[in-house]
């Protein structure tokens, strides 16, 4: 393969189209395209192109390899003219070689000189919360609706209709029922494993100052054997349906639960504390042909910030880093680590052949109506988010994260699965970017919306937390804006609420990841 660069982030972009690196053989547009637009010198567009999607600027002959980014992307399937639009049409996946380069990029992370600092509370054994919530969280399904009805009893309205249950106790954010679809029906090996080590992250959650674990009483996912396997005897207590004698007992019995503990849930006081304190999941949902020149290249500006001030952020969805994994190991800090990603990368190529899948079937149709192509694509712009600072560690799918810096974590690509597996690793906060308009929360960790595009961010703008559009409107640079979500992350940290979670988001969206057949 050719050198690899890091996909550069496109500053202050003019006109009607974009050029994102030298090498590539296509533009992206701006805004829809009249057919005779000049692309390139020369080059008028044979088509009318849509926004956010790619224009040939020369021809490719079939086979050839397409790149945006100074990467590949694809390899064209059909003679491509220029000004020829270019999509799912008349590019498609095909195999090239990967240089790992085993860490030739890694460099020293200069630390801020003046240290940032949010208003954060310190548990009793110095971890950080963000927030400070009461958590339901349930072995299995069938104790779902349970665990709901407790959860009910203290739910504020989010439009401010009807009173606050909570309102004598202001420092609690809320009480949080994380349900599921399985717990049952499941084989005992390493998809039980998986399930618990994801239940008992978000039981040892900073976030959580109480939690309660409700149970039916015959499931596969015994509450006694979770409290063994992931230690967590002391830490939270359980209810059976079934021993307590129903639902109406178990309810009362929850509901009393919470009452007990929500005094001394109150009893906390925010103090400043570092930004190094700050664990931030990175995730992309609705993604268009604007993602990876907007709101990810941002975002990943915004993470160096956070790599420089001594935190963590957490980049996940493998397979939406296929593809582009060579350039994580270029930035990895050892042999070890890069090649720990690699391996993930080709377990999910096992795993899909397996299935009678492919790799390519990750992007969805609202990705490719807004632009993109192939996974290839898709995962450069996706890598954007993480910055350009080393890679620390690869950690498994909701895996305690002890690294400091950039980590990887092995998620599926599906959103509310990724998200599930941060948090439960100990992310504390999330940033969430999204071109189509994804709507999201992950109680209890708040979540950041960044919108790619002004359209749009104007017609979701209760949603969504941060315009990123402003990079390709041309008002701001990737680097301001990067720094304004940064702010916005030491604010909501401090305890400013994002859209999502005003509008209640965040407790349907747990989904731990469902591994293994169902029974």
């Amino acid at each position: 393969m050719d050198a690899v660069t890091q996909p550069p982030a496109a500053e202050r972009p003019n006109g009607q189209i974009i050029r994102l690196h030298d090498e590539d053989g296509v533009v992206i547009a701006r805004r829809a395209l009249p057919e005779g637009t000049p692309v390139a010198p020369n080059v008028l567009s044979r088509a009318r192109i849509p926004a956010g999607h790619k224009v040939a600027t020369r021809g490719h002959a079939p086979g050839e390899a397409v790149r945006r980014y100074g990467q590949i992307i694809g390899f064209a399937t059909q003679p491509i003219a220029p000004g020829d639009w270019v999509h799912t049409h008349n590019i498609a996946m095909g195999d090239f070689s990967r240089d790992y380069a085993w860490g030739v990029d890694a460099k020293t992370t200069e630390p801020v000189a003046v240290p940032a600092h949010f208003m954060g509370i310190r548990r009793p054994d110095g971890r950080v919360a963000t927030r400070n919530s009461i958590g339901i969280i349930t072995s299995v399904n069938c104790s779902a609706h349970v665990a709901d009805l407790i959860a009910r009893a203290f739910t504020r309205n989010p439009f401010g209709e009807g009173a606050d249950p909570l309102a004598a106790y202001p420092q609690v954010n809320g009480v949080v029922a994380l349900t599921h679809k399985t717990g049952c029906g499941m084989t005992e090996g390493e998809p039980l494993r998986v399930l618990r080590r994801t239940l008992a992250g978000f039981a040892r959650h900073p976030n959580f100052s109480h939690v309660i674990a409700i149970g039916l009483g015959c499931e596969v996912n015994q509450l006694g054997g979770l409290l063994e396997e992931q230690r967590l005897a002391g830490r939270l207590r359980t209810l059976t349906i079934q021993e307590t004698g129903g639902t109406r007992k178990t309810v009362e019995a929850g509901i009393a639960f919470v009452r007990e503990v929500l005094a001394e849930a109150n009893a906390v006081t925010r103090e400043p504390v570092p930004a190094s304190e700050l664990k931030v999941a990175l995730q992309c949902g609705g993604s268009d042909g604007y993602s990876g020149i907007t709101a990810n290249p941002a975002l990943g500006a915004a993470s160096d910030l956070v790599v420089r001030h001594g935190g963590t952020v957490i980049l996940s969805e493998s397979p939406e880093t296929y593809g582009a994994e060579h350039l994580l190991t270029r930035r990895a800090v050892s042999r070890e680590v890069g090649q720990k990603l690699v391996d993930v990368m080709k377990w999910w190529e096992d795993y899909t052949a397996r299935e009678g899948a492919e790799m390519n079937a990750n992007p969805s149709p609202g990705n490719k109506a807004g632009g993109l192509t192939t996974i290839l694509e898709k995962s450069l712009g996706a890598m954007a988010k993480a910055g350009t600072t080393n890679l620390t560690e690869v950690v498994r799918y909701a895996e305690e994260v002890t690294a400091k810096g950039f980590v990887f974590m092995d998620t599926p690509g599906y959103d509310p699965v990724g998200a599930t597996g941060q948090v439960a690793g100990g992310a504390n906060l999330m940033c969430f970017t999204t071109g189509r308009g994804s709507v999201f929360g992950c109680k209890p960790a708040p979540s950041i919306k960044l919108a790619t595009n002004t359209p749009m961010f104007s017609r979701m703008e209760e949603d969504m937390d941060v315009n990123c559009g402003t990079v390709l409107d041309g008002t701001e640079s990737v680097a301001e804006c990067g720094q304004r979500i940064f702010d916005l992350m030491l604010r909501t940290a401090s305890g400013e609420p994002t859209k999502s979670e005003r509008l209640g988001f965040g407790d349907a969206e747990f989904a731990p990841w469902v591994l293994g057949a169902t029974m």
